[in-house]
Order: structure tokens, then C-alpha cells, then sequence
């Protein structure tokens, strides 16, 4: 069995900065793309970031020149690296990625348990 596991996440002022972490684990032949989700009080849940296998990255609009996202695949990790983080940025952040246990194995889509992000002063 597959797990996502996050950590980073806490409070922080506005304008700072904070990397949340995501590792992989159980057993894993492969990982293709992985990706941060983000959901606010009230709202949907919505793609941030994503990095393919290949180290593509696609970022949504608001957070374009403030976050990264990054990948150690030696570790089967994921990275976000939070800059100049604003108040709208608050949500409850989910890793996610698409995981082939074995090579008999059709790819799974992974959710991690989700770690909470709060920009206030």
C-alpha cells in the first residue's frame, strides 16, 4: 500500500515563507506526476503546482513567481517552497501523485492526509 505523508505546513506572517514536504512510501515501482492541491474554507479544491517524472512544472496564475515546486525522485519526494505568501494563500494544502505499485500494477492516484497553511498576522 501507497502513502502520501506531508509536513511543512504552520502559520506564518504575511510575506513569509514556508516548504512543505511530501514523501512516498510502501511499495512503489514508479511515480509519475506529482502535485499540490490546495482547498480554503468554503471554496474548491484546486491544482497549485505540479512536476511531471521529467521535471515539467505547471503553476496556477496566483502563486506564478512566489511558489516552486521541486522533486527528489532518489527520495520520492515532493517539495513546494512558499514565498511571499499571502493571506489568500490559507487552505488546507494536499499532496497528490500518480503511483505504480508494480510492475503488473495500472497507476493509482495517491492523496496525502493534507497539512494546514495559515498567512495572518
Amino acid at each position: 500500500q501507497v502513502q502520501l505523508v506531508e509536513s511543512g505546513g504552520g502559520l506564518v506572517q504575511p510575506g513569509g515563507s514556508l516548504r512543505l514536504s511530501c514523501a512516498a512510501s510502501g511499495t512503489i515501482l514508479s511515480i509519475n506526476t506529482m502535485g499540490w492541491y490546495r482547498q480554503a474554507p468554503g471554496k474548491q479544491r484546486e491544482l497549485v503546482a505540479s512536476i511531471t517524472s521529467g521535471g515539467s512544472t505547471h503553476y496556477i496564475d496566483s502563486v506564478k513567481g512566489r511558489f516552486t515546486i521541486s522533486r527528489d525522485n532518489t527520495k520520492n519526494t515532493v517539495y513546494l517552497q512558499m514565498n511571499s505568501l499571502k493571506p489568500e494563500d490559507t487552505a488546507v494544502y494536499y499532496c497528490n501523485a500518480g503511483v505504480r505499485p508494480t510492475i503488473s500494477s495500472r497507476f493509482l492516484e495517491v492523496w496525502g492526509q493534507g497539512t494546514l497553511v495559515t498567512v495572518s498576522a
